[in-house]
């Protein structure tokens, strides 16, 4: 396999023929079999085969990386990424470096909306999850370029992130925008959202603590809807007891542009965290 990216210290080319150097050029590079995509970024498969196997929601995606996704990899992966491979529970205030709310963002995309949410709320710390290579360069390269030092990009599986790495009560939020619908019926079983999941989040979020979903898949929304409003951890934030509309906090997306101009509807949930004496807070 191999990357297309921008290289500078490319060998002059001989006369007559395109040089590398020439804008709008790109120089393929083949990787060694075996060599790592980047050797101090996230890693294929970071939790290995050290848990069971299992259904999972996500499907991860290979697509170019681009320069600028790449040298954000390199360069910030080592102090702003890590892989989720279930072997020790995070610490979170050492992690962000202060002792601020956290969110847990699973499914960040390209992360332009995560980026934006922490710029706008710099004393809640964000810890977004996905599987994407280039999306998670991009939001590297983003928090950089606006000075983020409340976000951090984790790298695999969110169940395991949850349940291995992940003290009760550490989280503050969970937001979860635009997952996959996993539209055929023989594939719902793969839907993040589920009572399953739900039971999880909630022995790692505090009392009071907000998850916030949307869609732009009505199918899903609705089961969203029931499964949340089922659970006895949660509660709606709606008095009528339905789909909340979009906050002024949670940008519009330009994937959700594209929804919304194709006629889809998007739908946003608020529930919160609740206790009662019969629902321990702690375990999974």
């Amino acid at each position: 396999m191999s990357d297309s990216v921008n290289t500078p210290e490319a060998p002059r080319s001989a006369p007559g023929h395109l040089s590398p150097h020439t804008p709008g050029v790109s120089v393929r590079r083949t990787r060694a079999k075996g060599e790592p995509r980047f050797p101090d970024g996230p890693k294929a498969d970071p939790a290995g085969s050290h848990f069971e196997r299992r259904i999972r929601s996500f499907q991860p995606r290979r697509s170019r990386v681009t320069a600028g996704q790449a040298d954000a990899l390199q360069r910030l992966w080592p102090q702003w990424g890590f892989d989720i491979d279930g072997r020790g529970v995070l610490d979170l205030a050492a992690f962000f470096g202060n002792g601020n709310p956290v969110v847990l963002e699973i499914g960040f995309g390209m992360g332009e909306a995560t980026a934006q949410m922490a710029a706008a709320d710099p004393a809640t710390n964000v810890l977004a999850v996905d599987v994407h290579t280039p999306g998670q360069g991009n939001l590297l390269n983003l928090a950089d370029q606006l000075g983020l030092s409340n976000v951090r990009v984790g790298n695999g599986d969110a169940i395991i992130l949850l349940r291995e790495m992940l003290a009760p009560d550490s989280l503050d939020g969970l937001r979860v925008y635009f997952p996959d619908p996993w539209p055929k019926k023989r594939h719902h079983k793969r839907r993040l959202i589920q009572p399953e999941f739900l039971t999880l989040a909630a022995a790692r979020l505090r009392p009071g603590a907000l998850v916030h979903c949307a869609t732009d898949w009505e199918p899903y929304a609705e089961q969203m809807l029931d499964v949340l409003t089922a659970h006895p951890a949660f509660e709606n934030t709606q008095a009528h007891g339905g789909f909340a509309p979009r906050p002024e906090f949670r940008p519009l997306t330009r994937f959700e542009g594209q929804g919304l101009e194709k006629g889809h509807v998007v739908n946003d949930l608020l529930f919160r965290r609740v206790q009662h004496e019969d629902q321990p807070s702690t375990g999974a």
